[in-house]
Parts: C-alpha cells; structure tokens; sequence
C-alpha cells in the first residue's frame, strides 16, 4: 500500500528540519558525549558559592551555543515572523531541556557521573544567554547581505 499523503508531509517535514538543524543535531551529539564521558576528578558542588566556578561557565557557554544555533539555523523565519518570541521559546526551552535531560542522565545512566540542580540553573542560564548573542549578532545586522533584518 503506498504512503499517504499525510506520511509523506510528515517525512518531508523531517526531512526539512534535520536539514535546517544539522548544526544543531550535530551540537546535541557533542553536548552527549562530553556529558556521558565519566567525570570523578570534577568536584561537587556543595555550597551556593562553590556553584561560581569553571564547569559552571562551560554549561553555560554549551548551552548557549546550543540556543543560538537552532535560532541561527532558522533565522529566515525568525526574521520574516511576527511572532518571534515563539522562537525564541522554542529554541530556549529546547537546549534548557536537554541540560534537565543530561542532567537527569548523568544521575541515573552515566557511570561516574552525577546530576547538578545548578548545573541545571547554568545550563538555563546558558540558554539564554545564546539567545541574547543571537539577538545582539542580528541587531547588528550580521547577517544583512542573505537574510532579512528586522529594525
């Protein structure tokens, strides 16, 4: 029996959105491995103070660049939409969404690996923070010569 109609879109909606997020697909593989690599030399985080410190920072600057590129692979309709902040949570709550699940996977899965409600915060916070570049790059007009710019 032959596809439907409605299979196919689906798969061509698939198809579309890996290309337009390979970047982004090929980040999260990365975001995987370096969260599943076992890490007993890294120190718990005991105290509120002892969350400032450089794995923080690397949350941070990984979730952020994991924000930024799903808004940069679809700054075409970020751009020509009305509704960016729709985007903009998407993209946001995506990478914040991962961190919770590499998070949760670090706890439960990962050998010598624990979870980290503040490397959850961070990873958040990242998130963000990718989307403040992204916007800061576009207000700049990086992009001006192949995508539309909004004022």
């Amino acid at each position: 029996m032959p596809p439907t109609k409605q299979v196919l879109k689906a798969e061509c909606f698939l198809c579309k959105l890996i290309r337009q997020q390979w970047r982004a697909l090929v980040w999260v593989v990365f975001i995987l491995i370096i969260t599943g690599i076992p890490g007993s030399y890294i120190p718990e985080v005991v105290t509120f103070w002892d969350w400032i410190q450089p794995d923080k920072v690397v949350h941070i600057a990984v979730f952020g660049v994991l924000s930024f590129l799903i808004l940069y692979n679809a700054r075409t309709q970020y751009l020509e939409s009305s509704r960016r902040y729709l985007y903009v949570v998407v993209a946001v709550g995506m990478a914040s969404s991962y961190g919770l699940l590499t998070e949760v996977l670090q706890r439960d899965v990962f050998v010598g690996r624990s979870g980290n409600v503040y490397d959850v915060l961070a990873d958040i916070l990242g998130a963000g923070a990718g989307w403040l570049v992204f916007r800061w790059l576009q207000r700049k007009k990086i992009w001006e010569n192949n995508q539309p710019n909004i004022n």
